[in-house]
Order: structure tokens, then sequence, then C-alpha cells
């Protein structure tokens, strides 16, 4: 693939926070897009006007040479395993260091019904949230269950915009943003590719708390639901020393999770989560 070619301003679809979009026009992938992993990183200014990298953040303050090269390694590392398990994704091939080949796909959104009244929005997208065990967001709605508690790998989903926001299968089937027997379909593909990475990780001696995926509707086809986007290190929160009793719940939990409630906010921190460089070469060596 002539890869100057494809990567002409004409054929730019999207420019995010940490990748680049653009719509192959011809040659072997032709109509497929292809997905350049940059080195832009997102984080926030110190005092001085530094640049603090932190993944937790939506602001690009500047570039980590070498970090789109690693990212793609990384999503690839798992989009190949999910190909042998037979789970669908959006993912073809790669060209070259920081770009890979994917089926175009449509994200799962809905256009604002009643566009008229003020305040209606249309569903931009759906993320998809697979928990392991309470911590993060989870703990902070329900802070009746124990830290570090085994959640039988529940699936939520949430819409995605300037905040995100829970939303019920009930409300997702009844708002006529999917079937019900597109729902379940898709609560199942989302335990099976948890299932896969989870796997993955367990074998290099690592315990994945959460994570959480995009799905989208292929634009060729019948439409199937798969994977889109990527996988990376700042979608999984992973830790390692987990230990677990005979009901799954971690036994360490008293001693790497941390609780404060302050001002009517609470916060939860797992003592022993992995960064996403310790990730990176826990995958990539």
């Amino acid at each position: 693939m002539d890869l100057p070619r494809v990567l002409r301003p004409q054929n730019l679809v999207y420019s995010g926070k940490s990748k680049d979009v653009y719509r192959i026009p011809d040659g072997p992938y032709a109509g497929k897009y292809a997905f350049v992993f940059t080195d832009r990183a997102t984080g926030y200014r110190d005092a001085q006007g530094n640049p603090v990298f932190d993944p937790g953040y939506d602001t690009v303050v500047g570039d980590i040479p070498g970090k789109g090269a690693i990212a793609l390694r990384f999503a690839v590392h798992f989009f190949e395993l999910l190909k042998k398990s037979g789970i669908p994704t959006h993912y073809v091939a790669t060209a070259g260091e920081t770009v890979m080949i994917v089926e175009p796909a449509d994200p799962l959104s809905l256009p604002a019904a009643a566009p008229e009244f003020p305040g209606a929005a249309p569903l931009q997208n759906l993320e998809w949230t697979w928990r392991n065990n309470a911590m993060g967001s989870f703990w902070r709605r329900y802070p009746f269950v124990r830290p570090g508690q085994n959640l039988h790998r529940v699936v939520e989903a949430w819409t995605k915009g300037e905040s995100d926001i829970l939303i019920t299968y009930e409300a997702l089937e009844a708002a006529g943003v999917m079937t019900r027997a597109e729902i379940e379909s898709v609560d199942r593909l989302v335990r099976d590719i948890a299932e896969v990475i989870c796997r993955d990780f367990a074998a290099r001696g690592l315990h994945i708390v959460d994570g959480k995926f995009e799905l989208g509707r292929l634009k060729h086809g019948d439409g199937k639901i798969v994977l889109i986007d990527e996988i990376s290190p700042d979608v999984l929160r992973t830790c390692n020393g987990y230990a677990s009793d005979a009901a799954g719940d971690c036994t360490a939990y008293r001693e790497c999770i941390r609780t404060t409630f302050e001002g009517g906010r609470r916060t939860i921190k797992g003592l022993r989560q992995q960064t996403a460089a310790q990730l990176e070469k826990a995958v990539l060596g």
C-alpha cells in the first residue's frame, strides 16, 4: 500500500487526541480505513507551564516519542489473539510501524429524536465497561459494596460525550438504539473479549480489575456489531499481587485498596495498579 498517497489531507476522515483516521481510496485495501497511531499525548500543564502526561485527561499537551508505535504493537497483539479465538473485530492488518488497517464501522449512535427542543442532543457513541472487581466509579456509585469484591464480570453500557452517562439495557432498547437480541449478543461479545484479554494477562502474573471497549456496526455486509477502535493500556485497570478466595474476592484488598470520603466525594485507589508503561513492558517485553 502506498502510505504517502493514503495519508493525504483529502483522505482524512477524523483526527482525534491520539489517532488520525484516513480513508484508503484505492489499492488492495480500497474502501477500508487507515488508523494512524500518533505520538500525541494527553495531560495537563503544571504551574510552570510544563506538560504533565496523564491519560486520564482529555487535552493534548505534547508528544511522547515512540508512543504511537508502542500503542499499535499493543493493540495488534490483542487483536491477533481475538482473531485466533474467532471473536469479530474491525482489525485487518498493519502497514508500517504506526498504521493499522481496519474495516469501516459506524459507532453505536442515534440522532436526536426532536432536535427542535433546546437541550436535545444525539447519542454519539456507546462505551462498554466490564468489571471483574468493585473499583472506580462502580464503588463510588455503590459504596455499600466491599472494595475489590468479585463482580463476576458485570457489563455496563455508557453514553459517550462531554460526560459519560450510565444507561441501562432497558433504556437502550426503549430508545431504539439497539434491539434486545443485539443487546444480548453484545453482552456476550464483551464478556468473550474480556475473557481472552484476562487470560493473557493472568499468564503474565497480572489481574485485570476492569476495562472498557467501543463497539460498532460494520459498514459493509450485514452491519455486524464488532469490537472497534483499539485496545490500549489506558482502558485496562490492572494490578499485581491479586489473591482470591473461594468466592473469587481479593484477599489483599485491605492492604492495597485505599478510599477517602471528603466533602461528600468518594475516591478509591488500588495501590498495586500498573501504569501504562508497566503494562506495555509486560505485554511487549
